[in-house]
Formats: C-alpha cells, structure tokens, sequence
C-alpha cells in the first residue's frame, strides 16, 4: 500500500509541474486564440500559394552546366548547408530557392567558363528546418515534415498516422512565428478528424510547431 500511494504521490508532483510548465510558458491552449480556418481565408503572415520551396540540408542538388556535362554533377547538401561540385568548393545553398543556387554557382563558374547557364533540380525534398513543419506530443508518427504548398492541418494529421488513443486533440496549440515572434493558436483536432467537421481545418504555414498534449484521465 505504501509504494502505491508513494507512486500516486510521485504522479501528483509530475502532473503539478507539468502543468505550472505549460502555464508559464503560455502553451496552455484554452486562451489562445484559435487558428484561422482555410475555410475563412483570413489573411496569414505568409501567402501559401506564394511560397518559394527553400533547398536544406539533406536535399540533392541536380546541377546542370549547359554544354559542359564535366561540370554537371548530383550533389547532397551537407549538413552545414554547403555543396562541393567540380570547379566550386564550399557553396552555401542551404535557405536560397533552387534558381538562386543556380546563379550563385553561375557566379562561381565564370571565372573558369564563359558565360555559363546552369539549372538546378531539387531532389529529396527536406528543407531548411526553419521550413519544416514539427508534430510533437501524442502523434501516431512525430516527426518533422517538408513544407508544401496548400499544406492544411488535415494534410498533417495523414501524413503522422493521426493521434494516439492518449491525445487530447482539441487542446492542442500549434506556434506560429508572426512578425518575428512566436504567436500560439488552439487547434480542434477531434473535431476535425473525429467528427469530420471540416471548419477546424486550417492552412499550415512553414515553421509550424503542433503540438500535442496527452490527455489526462
């Protein structure tokens, strides 16, 4: 009897500080306000159907040198977001748009190629974290998603296997930076995919964090 009221006791103290955590923090969902539906089309910090995919770590490179096939080479951007081909060392790549990367290695180039014209193909799509979309808490599969565009908070949910039978879904929080800073919004997550109610829908922004808390019984 005493290990167990010891093991309650240990529980109560978990549970207390977790929840004083949460409070401090300001990721506690019920104040937040909530994220605005892709149904309302309220207006975003950053335009989805603008949005220009950004090369990352991990991703591979296919460098084309017109009339030059000796300079063209498929490279892995390294994980200190810089590629090495032939003729040009230690390019920093990762964050710029692969036309970007294209005109940088241009740039190199010329020194040893008139006038070169290269195209960059993106393979392998991972991205800048600072691009990924971050699904923590009691996802089916947490884990880190490449950003695309039209991305939708259902669109995530599929892609993590949806929520653990231990989720408190409509408690979730899900931070966005707005203007440089770091706004949380509360999400519906059961409603969305429990009660198929499809206003909880929401458009997902690159940068995203969702997060979601364990329920407690």
């Amino acid at each position: 009897m005493k290990g167990t009221i010891k093991e309650w006791l240990v529980k109560g103290i978990i549970i207390g500080t977790s929840a004083g955590l949460i409070g401090c923090s300001g990721l506690g969902s019920n104040n937040h306000p909530p994220l605005p539906s892709s149904t309302l089309k309220e207006p975003v910090t950053t335009d989805p159907a603008k949005y220009n995919y950004l090369v990352g770590p991990g991703d591979e490179l296919n460098i084309f040198v017109w009339g030059n096939p000796e300079v063209s080479e498929t490279v892995t951007v390294r994980p200190d977001g810089k590629v090495t081909t032939p003729l040009v060392e230690d390019v920093t790549v990762s964050g710029l748009t692969p036309t970007q990367v294209a005109r940088k290695i241009e740039e190199k180039l010329s020194v040893y190629i008139k006038e070169p014209i290269v195209t960059v193909i993106t393979d392998g799509f991972s991205g800048p974290y600072s691009e990924q979309v971050r699904i923590i808490g009691e996802a089916s599969e947490p884990q880190a998603l490449p950003y695309q565009e039209d991305m939708s908070l259902l669109d995530v949910l599929i892609a993590v296997g949806g929520l653990t039978e231990f989720a408190d879904g409509n408690n979730a929080t899900l931070i966005r930076i707005v203007d440089g800073v770091q706004q949380p919004y509360s999400v519906r997550l059961d409603d969305l995919i429990t009660d198929g109610d499809i206003s909880a829908n929401a458009d997902i922004l690159p940068g995203d964090i969702l997060i979601i808390p364990e329920a407690w019984f």
